[in-house]
């Protein structure tokens, strides 16, 4: 090899490590993954942030299992800031833990807590099971409980003696519905999962981020797991098999992105009522359509939240209230896009807020409300 050659070799390899070297740095700073990704809209349009509701509203849907020993009074002053007149805490448990937290709230804030309890599911085998468990709940009622709060492990991961699934229209349970029904207090359920929380996890699926950060939310597993249609399918037969037991369908049962759906659902069942608890990003992404939605079905809406966040309220009065355009949600594993205000008339507002919450839970005070 002549000297030349040499030169030129080491020319071009030197050229080639400077260039790698030059697209390394600029890959570095083109390159980052979907959770870091978070850019500010320069998008310049009215609206904001809207901290008290427009009318007082009841929240369906919350959950407070140190009520027997938190500040109650406290909990009622931050209540008073969104313009919350009444709260119903959906872990109320039973027995003498519900009535502790009955007696707590009763004590520090009279008549802004309504307590929902809970079906204790073990022993689903014993012979008494059944007979017992409609007892408790006569108790409970008889200690202040104003309704029943099904979790989402019926139907999913309670199991008999044997490790079978125990189905949500398990004709075991018959008799508590019903019992619901003669109380005269509704049954608030939560079904299921997201669908899409069945999907594989891959770049289609839109709660991704969500499966990354909690795999053991995904339902996928079919050795676990029936598919979503089955679940709710046993849910919709549980409304069927019991017309005249009131049902509040959690979460707008996971239709709320399928309307005509869920639309199809309470036109079927008019014993099942909704709540938008958990929900409010995805209404909020199709604000048209939503807001047809809401005016067709303002009689079976209820307000709900789920976790008790105080400044988290503020998103779902955006929503539901404000004419606002491409806002943010607050978490973005459930919403990575943006959001619309549907601009809601009054009146529908005011049977989502309170007017068709106090038509079906019984124990709040409708002289804390406009009488309009």
């Amino acid at each position: 090899m002549n000297l030349n050659t040499l030169t030129k070799g080491l020319f071009l390899s030197t050229s080639f490590a400077l260039l790698s070297n030059s697209l390394a740095a600029q890959d570095s700073t083109m390159t980052m993954d979907f959770e870091r990704y978070n850019p500010k809209s320069t998008l310049v349009v009215p609206g904001g942030d809207i901290k008290s509701a427009k009318f007082p509203f009841i929240d369906v849907h919350s959950h407070h299992w140190r009520m027997a020993s938190q500040n109650n009074a406290l909990v009622a002053k931050q209540m008073d800031s969104l313009n919350m007149v009444a709260l119903v805490n959906l872990s109320g448990r039973s027995g003498d833990r519900l009535k502790a937290m009955v007696d707590s709230a009763n004590a520090q804030a009279p008549g802004r807590f309504i307590v929902f309890a809970n079906i204790d599911f073990n022993g689903i085998d014993d012979p008494d099971w059944t007979e017992r468990t409609v007892a408790q709940l006569q108790e409970d009622y008889d200690n202040g409980a104003r309704g029943i709060k099904i979790f989402k492990n019926l139907g999913l991961t309670v199991l008999d003696s044997e490790g079978n699934r125990v189905h949500t229209d398990d004709e075991r349970i018959d008799p508590v519905w019903a019992k619901a029904g003669e109380l005269g207090i509704p049954v608030l359920i939560h079904t299921g999962e997201p669908a899409v929380f069945w999907d594989p996890i891959d770049e289609h699926n839109e709660r991704w981020l969500e499966m990354k950060q909690f795999p053991n939310r995904h339902r996928g597993d079919t050795t676990r797991f029936p598919s979503w249609e089955v679940v709710m399918k046993e849910q919709w037969n549980l409304f069927r098999k019991h017309p005249e037991t009131i049902f509040i369908n959690a979460h707008f049962g996971w239709m709320a992105n399928d309307l005509d759906r869920l639309g199809e659902h309470l036109d079927e069942f008019p014993n099942v009522y909704t709540e938008i608890a958990a929900i409010i990003a995805e209404l909020g992404r199709q604000p048209r359509f939503a807001k047809e939605f809401f005016i067709k079905y303002q009689d079976r809406l209820l307000f709900g939240k789920d976790t008790y966040r105080p400044e988290e309220y503020y998103t779902y009065f955006r929503v539901l209230e404000s004419n606002d355009e491409y806002f943010d949600y607050f978490r973005k594993r459930h919403a990575f896009w943006k959001m619309y205000g549907l601009d809601l008339p009054d009146e529908v507002l005011k049977k989502v807020y309170y007017k068709n919450a106090l038509k079906i839970i019984p124990g709040i005070d409708p002289s804390l409300f406009p009488s309009d």
